[in-house]
């Protein structure tokens, strides 16, 4: 969401397979104390609820995150990246299920695009299920939600035709088990695709590239007659106590190499991995982490065109020219995708 984004599962304190739409799930916390904080330190999935509560009605807007047109292709462009070109003509899907939903990007904007009819979207996070639920009602898809963890899926074998999910992968303690859970809820012949995970070669150019901006950002807008660019300093302590939590949730780092054998090892057949965005990269995550760092729409609309068409453009020269040159294993993001075998 969640990424992935795009969105981390897990479910610590949560009442397993609390159904939203009964009113029956946690409430979410959307501002972790510095004591909450420190406790999260030591309990991975504690930090995932934390984290992805005090993200979820602002996530939308902090990763550009929409339902329209330019999503919606965008979402599905992952999806065709990833799958064989054959298995494109025989949608629909009945029903799909986002795991590690966040605010539902994945999945709502595959509905959108005719990938799937039904959904279902699972997330560790209170907040992130409440957010996912209410998008997809005011897109009029139907679509349901429940708190719940990646390593225990709570629904019944062979359920869902499709799963998804969007930067959730590396947020999960046991990718693996994880895997394994969405092989089980999957009918026969059923496909996954996870797109949005972070490489190991691409989190050490990404990280430090944001580190970097958010500290020449913060410290600039020190300077006299640059006060209307900086948020508010409680504003800023609490994406640093988010920025903490970051740190935590975020688990893993993963090599094309090691999705496909996770992927095999869960029991999954056709598996077949891809990679996106590299000069990309390098340029989106200084962008984001400027848009963080400065009060919401002081950058404009000529920024956010900007932003947008000068990735739109990196993005291709990744696909059609830097990928004939450039190992996959060292774009930023890697999607993976699988299939439940069919009895003999």
């Amino acid at each position: 969401m969640t990424s992935t984004d795009s969105r981390s599962d897990g479910a610590a304190g949560a009442a397993p397979a609390s159904d939203v739409a009964a009113g029956a799930a946690p409430a979410p916390n959307p501002h972790a104390t510095a004591e909450q904080v420190e406790a999260a330190r030591h309990d991975t999935k504690l930090a995932q609820v934390l984290y992805h509560d005090w993200e979820a009605e602002t996530y939308d807007e902090k990763w550009s995150i929409s339902y329209d047109k330019r999503c919606v292709d965008y979402a599905r462009d992952l999806f065709d990246v990833t799958v064989p070109y054959e298995e494109q003509h025989k949608l629909p899907y009945d029903r799909a299920l986002e795991l590690g939903c966040g605010s539902g990007f994945f999945l709502l904007n595959l509905m959108q695009a005719g990938v799937a009819r039904r959904g279902s979207v699972t997330d560790l996070s209170p907040g992130m299920v409440k957010v996912a639920v209410r998008n997809g009602e005011n897109l009029g898809l139907e679509v349901d939600g429940r708190v719940a963890d990646a390593e225990g899926i709570p629904y019944d074998d062979d359920t869902f035709d499709l799963v998804v999910g969007h930067a959730v992968l590396h947020h999960i303690p046991d990718v693996e088990l994880s895997l394994r859970e969405v092989v089980r809820v999957l009918k026969p012949g059923g496909r996954f695709v996870f797109a949005g995970e972070p490489t190991n070669a691409g989190e050490n150019y990404a990280r430090p590239l944001s580190t970097l901006t958010w500290k020449a950002v913060t410290n600039v807008t020190r300077l006299p007659g640059l006060s209307g660019w900086r948020r508010p300093q409680t504003e800023l302590d609490e994406s640093s106590r988010a920025a903490a939590l970051e740190a935590v949730v975020d688990l893993h780092t993963f090599s094309p190499g090691d999705l496909e054998r996770m992927a095999r090892n869960a029991g999954a057949v056709e598996v077949l991995t891809a990679t996106t965005e590299f000069t990309a990269a390098m340029l989106g995550w200084p962008l984001r982490t400027l848009e963080a760092a400065v009060p919401p729409g002081r950058l404009g609309w000529g920024y956010a065109k900007f932003a947008f068409n000068s990735w739109i453009t990196l993005s291709w020269i990744d696909e059609n020219l830097w990928s004939r040159v450039v190992p996959k294993s060292w774009y930023y993001n890697v999607m993976i995708t699988g299939v439940k075998p069919t009895a003999d």
